[in-house]
Parts: C-alpha cells; structure tokens; sequence
C-alpha cells in the first residue's frame, strides 16, 4: 500500500523545468530587441511647422536651448564634444537619423556646429524637431 501512495504522488509531480526555459528564453528575446531612447533632458520651445515628417525610429535627441547650451543624453555638453560623446552612443546603439531639437530662440551657428558635429560623428541623415502649427 505503501507504494501505491509513492506512484500516485511521483505521477502528480508536475515539472516546471521546460515553462521556466521558455520564460527565459523569451526575456532575452526582449532585451536583445528593446531600443533604447537617448534623450536630450531639456524641454525645448520648438518652432511650429505646417508640412513635419514623422520618424518611427527616434532613438538620439540633441538639444539647443536659447542661450546656447547643448544637451545630449540628459546632460549639458560642450559644443565641442559632441562629437565624440555621440561616437560613443552610436557604438552602443547604432541608429541612422539625429534628432536636434532646437530653441526658437537659438542661434543658427549653434544649431550650425551641432549639424557639423553629427556630421563628423559619421551620420548623415539630420532632422530638425518642430512642434505642429
């Protein structure tokens, strides 16, 4: 009788090992698929456009305030290093397209260094952000 009672329990046994090979499989699936989104860390007032284009994969923001400061990646850079901190950047997470998000009442040379920079850094498509009018 004994055993009897031993077969019923190792029968009603229920192995968790396959479930918890596909639930890791899956988070690694996702977190080899996840983009991550380097934001400027400023809020800009963005000029308005009539005719915007909308780019699905927005993942580098560089900001151009008014007075003239640049953020990328939620700090304030020098100009003069945007460069080589977007190298790095795009080392991590290669992407196509820069986003400036410029002030209205930031100077055009400014916005101007900045296009130079991304240039540099190797990419060529730029887009300007704008607020919808």
């Amino acid at each position: 009788m004994a055993r009897k009672r031993i077969r019923e329990e190792e029968e009603a046994a229920i192995d968790m090992t396959p479930m918890l090979d596909i639930v890791f499989i899956m988070l690694i699936f996702f977190i080899v698929t996840t983009s991550f989104v380097k934001e400027a860390g400023i809020e800009v007032n963005k000029p308005t456009a009539v005719n915007q284009t909308k780019h699905k994969n927005a993942n580098v923001f560089i900001a151009v305030n008014g007075n003239g400061e640049v953020w990328l990646d939620k700090k304030k850079i020098d100009i003069e290093r945007v460069t080589a901190k977007l190298e790095k950047l795009l080392a991590e997470q290669p992407t196509d397209v820069i986003f400036i998000q410029a002030d209205k009442e930031a100077t055009h040379s400014n916005v101007v260094k900045v296009m130079d920079a991304i240039k540099a850094a190797g990419v060529d498509q730029i887009s300007i952000a704008a607020a919808k009018g």
